[in-house]
């Protein structure tokens, strides 16, 4: 893609995130709204702060403006309700963010007043700039979705779906060595490298995340009360949380519809079900697994599984969930850390599980089939859902 048409992405980014911060009220800009979730503010100061980061700290060799803000928007440098506190009023980071963002498409406009430097070669700098704000920007949404699930708004369902027994519609792949990884993408992650070469047994996958009518059907057979379908951690998990997706509600009649940023509205049956935990996911994939027959054997996917289908065309149905991984997230063999500490990968040793694809949310510049998400195997907040694997018949 072309340098313009690069920039023309960050300004648009620049414009969608302005205007969330500005159409909030101010003190809903700095509450919490979910334990796990930073405020909207922060995460608005973060993008900038990185923005900067990359442009002016590490490609200019100048860390004036990022060093007066450091304490506030890099991740460790204090505890987080600390950085929360520390946030400026809302006029003043937008006047901040504002004069910031056009000073930085100027210069990332003309080259000549950038140094001979890496970032700059390939338009590396900018795809790097355009995910740091993609993820912020997905981090904003989540929060106001989450403002929405906590105000009471009364809804009624128009048109009820139905719960669907899930069918058989899987493609596959047989045993083999296959490519993951970044090769020759100047916008991956440390973390998407190196290239490596994995071996894979047969197997099929749905060709298709399951849908909100199959775990509808799910939930209709006992999913949730099952003991046997779920590992120690999920029942644990359970006890403590809803038993039903993270974004459903129920109206006074007793029907299903979800509520995200723009509100509540009635579920569509075939659309994939959005805001299970890894722990709903994989009891999930237990109970589709006593339905026997070519169900027999299904789990979660692994995330090579998910990337050698991509790659193959074997799946479809993709980039409107996220989708839950089996395996944890872990460095690729013969990992080298990134040579920024922000663009380095901290989070290997969290007890993370990965997932793959992207969501409805998720911006341009960060769906690539390379690219790897990661979260607490109860995190059930994210735009994600899930797709199974089975043996090869």
């Amino acid at each position: 893609m072309s340098t313009h048409n690069l920039l023309g992405r960050l300004s648009g980014i620049h414009r969608m995130m302005t205007e969330l911060l500005e159409n909030t009220q101010e003190q809903d800009c700095y509450r919490t709204f979910h334990p796990s979730l930073a405020p909207l503010a922060w995460y608005f100061g973060r993008a900038i702060y990185l923005e900067t980061y990359w442009l002016r700290e590490v490609v200019q060799g100048d860390d004036d403006m990022t060093s007066r803000v450091r304490e506030i928007f890099a991740r460790g440098v204090l505890p987080p309700r600390e950085q929360w506190q520390r946030l400026p009023p809302k006029d003043h980071l937008l006047n901040w963010a504002m004069e910031l963002q056009d000073e930085n498409l100027m210069r990332l406009a003309n080259p000549s007043l950038l140094p001979d430097h890496p970032m700059c070669e390939d338009n590396r700098l900018i795809y790097r700039i355009l995910q740091e704000h993609a993820l912020s920007y997905e981090n904003i949404l989540m929060v106001l979705t989450e403002r929405r699930l906590l105000g009471e708004e009364p809804y009624q369902v128009k048109a009820p779906f139905v719960a669907a027994a899930p069918e058989v519609n899987t493609g596959g792949l047989s045993q083999g060595h296959y490519r993951i990884g970044a090769k020759n993408d100047m916008a991956a992650f440390d973390n998407e490298l190196p290239t490596q070469m994995v071996e894979l047994s047969n197997y099929r996958i749905d060709k298709q995340p399951a849908s909100n009518a199959n775990f509808l059907r799910f939930m209709e057979a006992g999913g949730y009360t099952d003991d046997q379908l779920w590992t120690e951690a999920g029942r644990a998990w359970r006890s403590n949380n809803a038993q039903h997706p993270h974004h459903w509600r129920q109206d006074q009649q007793g029907n299903w519809y979800s509520v995200t940023i723009n509100g509540p509205f009635d579920l569509i049956s075939a659309d994939p079900v959005m805001g299970i935990s890894q722990h709903e996911a994989t009891a999930y994939a237990n109970w589709v697994a006593t339905l026997g027959g070519d169900f027999d054997g299904a789990v979660l996917q692994h995330e090579y599984q998910w990337e050698t289908a991509k790659r193959f065309d074997v799946i479809e149905g993709d980039g409107r969930v996220w989708e839950w991984c089996s395996n944890s997230f872990h460095p690729y063999d013969e990992y080298q850390p990134s040579e920024y500490s922000e663009g380095r990968t901290g989070d290997f040793d969290q007890d993370l599980l990965s997932l793959r694809g992207a969501c409805l949310h998720t911006q341009p510049a960060l769906r690539r089939i390379s690219y790897r998400n990661r979260a607490e195997a109860g995190t059930n907040w994210l735009f994600a859902g899930v797709r199974l694997v089975y043996p090869h018949n």
